[in-house]
């Protein structure tokens, strides 16, 4: 697969062995996004596939090619989400045995949800703190039993699984000028891209990647993968270390190019696809609609696609996801201030300093006092993001001494 392998015909060819697994999701023309963008903006709903995600094509494709003594010996991934479930799946379709190596930090939602899919089919092993830790384990693991190990991305059956996802887009719509991708490992942007860039190559493959796990962003730059030192993990199902061999060697030929998307617009992507169109999406799901305001003028008028690539969002994380979204948007800033050491010095902050929409929704002293003195750590909520000058000013004015947490990392993520 490394130069042309993948063709349209061992798309097809899978689309077919997919047909009576899979569901055929929609493409929505969204109202809402079309009219922002002044396009035609078009829905991938891969959220609403079986398992929630695309992961299953690829997961099922593989493991349905293999041949029948390495099904009989069974099958191992490493996955704290998508894949995991896509791969539990599978088994239960196959009436295979498959052992699943999950994090130990993995929430318990999603170990419920992924022996849902898998029943009595799977075994889950909790290993490790990271993804890294259980794939490697997940990898001896295999070796020591002769087994067969599907790979989240870097594979070439997955990769033409997840093709399918493209397949079906053009099947739905034949004049598109713009694909947008969601870019982690690379497997779906790599089949995807393949395949449009095959039936349509006037089309323009774009890969939407989180800003805090640029890790194919940096593998194009490099001309090689490369392995990160750290990344952003908040958009799990995107961020990952390292981008695949195989995955690599096609995306950067069917690439047109690759946004990075900060966290906080994905967040604030996601909270208006909730609150518009009552559309749930796991954050990488965002990550395609997200990249739309990065494109400028140049989809106006245009035929966009965007892949919505999942929805296993936990409800635990959405205090999270609106916290980012408002401090991506100017709404939320946190400040470290040394209230002078007078009676009502914190009401004369209140009274005085901040404006009559401005909401003080976090107050912690830095040191267990009952007076109203030494510094305290301060989160103050805007209803606009221009009165962030106004707030600035009135602190100055009245010589109060702050810290703004928002613009020091460090002291951010130790404080907030």
């Amino acid at each position: 697969m490394r130069s042309n392998s993948l063709s349209v015909q061992s798309v097809q060819s899978a689309a077919q062995r997919l047909q009576s697994i899979v569901l055929q999701t929609p493409l929505q023309l969204n109202t809402v996004l079309s009219r922002q963008f002044e396009a035609n903006v078009y829905l991938k709903r891969e959220d609403l596939q079986l398992v929630r995600s695309y992961k299953l094509r690829g997961a099922y494709n593989m493991m349905s090619s293999l041949p029948k003594e390495k099904l009989e010996c069974g099958v191992v991934c490493a996955s704290a989400g998508n894949h995991a479930q896509g791969f539990a799946f599978s088994c239960k379709a196959l009436n295979i045995k498959g052992t699943i190596f999950m994090p130990s930090i993995t929430p318990k939602q999603k170990i419920t949800q992924t022996e849902m899919f898998g029943e009595d089919n799977i075994d889950i092993i909790l290993t490790g703190d990271t993804y890294d830790d259980c794939a490697s384990a997940a990898i001896k693991f295999t070796a020591e039993n002769n087994m067969t190990f599907v790979h989240p991305f870097d594979d070439e059956k997955v990769i033409e699984g997840q093709a399918t996802v493209g397949y079906e887009i053009y099947e739905q719509l034949k004049n598109i000028d713009y694909v947008i991708v969601p870019i982690g490992g690379g497997g779906l942007c790599a089949g995807v891209g393949s395949f449009i860039k095959a039936v349509s190559q006037a089309t323009k493959i774009i890969g939407a990647e989180p800003e805090g796990a640029p890790s194919m962003t940096e593998a194009l730059k490099a001309g090689y993968p490369l392995a990160l030192n750290s990344i952003d993990r908040f958009v799990d199902g995107a961020a990952v270390k390292r981008v695949g061999d195989i995955t690599f060697d096609i995306c950067k030929q069917v690439l047109d190019k690759v946004i990075l998307v900060p966290e906080g617009k994905i967040c604030t992507t996601i909270l208006e696809l909730y609150n518009k169109d009552a559309i749930v999406v796991e954050p990488a799901g965002a990550l395609s609609i997200a990249a739309l305001s990065f494109l400028g003028d140049a989809i106006k008028g245009k035929n966009i696609v965007c892949i919505v690539s999942g929805s296993n969002n936990d409800i635990d994380r959405m205090q999270e996801i609106k916290e980012r979204s408002l401090q991506y948007e100017g709404l939320k800033h946190y400040f470290l201030i040394d209230f002078a050491q007078r009676p009502g010095a914190l009401k004369n902050f209140v009274s005085n300093v901040l404006g009559p929409d401005d909401d003080i929704t976090r107050f912690e002293y830095m040191q267990k006092t009952n007076k109203e003195s030494g510094p305290a750590l301060v989160g103050i909520e805007l209803k606009n993001k221009n009165d962030y000058q106004q707030l600035i000013s009135s602190m100055q004015l009245h010589h109060i001494s702050y810290t703004e947490l928002n613009k020091d990392d460090a002291l951010f993520s130790y404080l907030v």
